[in-house]
Formats: structure tokens, sequence, C-alpha cells
């Protein structure tokens, strides 16, 4: 049967482009980023927040892999920006040339340590921070492995009432998501509150204290230090060029730590 030149170059068209599609990426070395506003990130975008990585993926709110860049949160889309999370995954990018990054943004503006727990409801947001990440990090697993969390959280917690609890709180939310994600010794690591936080709250002092206190007994816990990062101008968020910065230095933890394997 002759085969018209048309339906050649087709055929030839198709065969190239899903030579190069790469709907499902390699298998990744998977990072939980949770918490509240400053982990999903408040800083105003620029160019190199919009440059991807090849190696460097995130997980789409509506549970798709697609290549990384800020804004990567969805919690309060009028508003996010950002965050850690890029700057931390570029880091240890550089650092291991082999390795296949995927980040699972969870974290949710304004959220209290309270509504990450099973069945809590946030209403801010409609939504379930605890479980809608559960279901998040599950799929994400079909795709890799979990090689660490992140969190940042402890402003909404900055009260009187609150900040005496913190540490009992964390403790128990690290155990259960340990023990629901099967990662006994997958990496833990804080942040503490930025120096503007506590500048106007004392309250955030103790979160801080608590904070660095709760992984000196938590297994495989860490605590990255926020000091000398500055705000955007409404002494509670990070500006762009701290949210780097933080990010990177959660990356260092895992670098300095020796918390992945060189060859991934």
């Amino acid at each position: 049967m002759k085969i018209g030149t048309n339906t050649l170059v087709i055929s030839l068209t198709l065969v190239c482009m899903l030579a190069f599609r790469q709907d499902v990426p390699p298998k990744l070395q998977l990072f939980l980023l949770i918490g509240q506003s400053n982990m999903a990130g408040r800083g105003m975008p620029e160019a190199e927040d919009q440059q991807t990585n090849p190696r460097i993926w995130m997980l789409t709110k509506d549970l798709h892999w697609v290549a990384a860049k800020d804004p990567m949160h969805f919690d309060k889309p009028s508003i996010v920006g950002v965050g850690p999370g890029l700057a931390f995954a570029k880091q240890l990018a550089d650092r291991y040339p082999k390795m296949n990054i995927g980040l699972i943004p969870c974290a949710v503006g304004g959220s209290g340590i309270d509504v990450w727990k099973p069945g809590a409801y946030y209403e801010p947001t409609k939504s379930h921070p605890y479980d809608d990440m559960m279901l998040r990090a599950k799929r994400a697993l079909e795709q890799g492995q979990l090689a660490g969390i992140l969190w940042h959280q402890g402003e909404s917690d900055s009260s009187p009432d609150k900040a005496g609890v913190y540490e009992e709180k964390l403790t128990e939310l690290v155990q259960r998501l340990r023990q629901e994600l099967n990662a006994p010794t997958v990496p833990f690591v804080v942040g503490t509150l930025g120096d503007f936080v506590v500048n106007r709250n004392a309250d955030a002092k103790t979160v801080n204290e608590a904070l660095q206190r709760a992984v000196r007994h938590i297994p495989h816990a860490y605590c990255v230090v926020s000091s000398g990062l500055t705000d955007k101008g409404d002494s509670t968020h990070f500006d762009t060029p701290s949210a780097r910065t933080l990010g990177q230095r959660y990356a260092d933890v895992f670098i300095q730590k020796k918390l992945v394997s060189t060859n991934r």
C-alpha cells in the first residue's frame, strides 16, 4: 500500500513528538512543603523565579507533575508568590547533579498547627490542610520516594494560649506524619519565624524556642534559623530575596548533614 507524502510527514511528526514527550518524570526524590504562608510564599516573583530546571518538578493543584517555578502553591491564588521551596530545590540540584527532585507544595496561609491533623477544616481556604496534604503526598509517592519534609509555621500560634503548647503539638504532628507516610527516618526540617515577627510579637519568640527544642528530641529533625532575613514591608512575610535565602538554608542542612545520597 502506497503511503502519501502528507501521511508520512504526519506519522513522522507524531513519532518525534512521542519520543520527546515526557508526561511522567523520572523517579523523584520527593520533598513535602508544609506550613503556612511563609512556606507557601508571599514574595513578588521575579525573572529568576520563573526559570525552570529539567530536574526539578512540582505537583500541581490537580495532581500533575510540571516543571517547577514560582508561585508553586495555590492556597490563596491572589496573593501567593515566592517561597523557599524552589530555591531549596535549585540548591540541591546544583549540589547533586544526578538527583531528580519532586516538590509537593501543600502549605496553607494563616493555618494554625491545630488544623494540621486529620479531619480538621480551615474555613479561610475552605480546605482540609492535613487531609489534602496526605492525599497529595500519597499520589506523589507513586513517582518516587520521600526524601524530606520541610515545615515553616507558627505565626498563627504566636499567642499566649497557643505558644506554650506548640512543642507538644509539633511533636505529635511529626509522629503522625511519619506513621502515615511510613517515613520513620525521613528528615523533618523546621524553620524559625522571622526576626520581624518576633520584634512585634513576644510570643513568636516562644514558638521559636519551641521549634529549636523540639528538634533535640524528635529523631532525624533539624532546625533552620531565619535570623537576619527581611520582610516585604508587612512585618509578617519574607521578601523575595529572603525567601530564596531561607530555601537555601533548608538545602544546606541536607547537604551539610549528608541527608541525601550523593549518587541520586
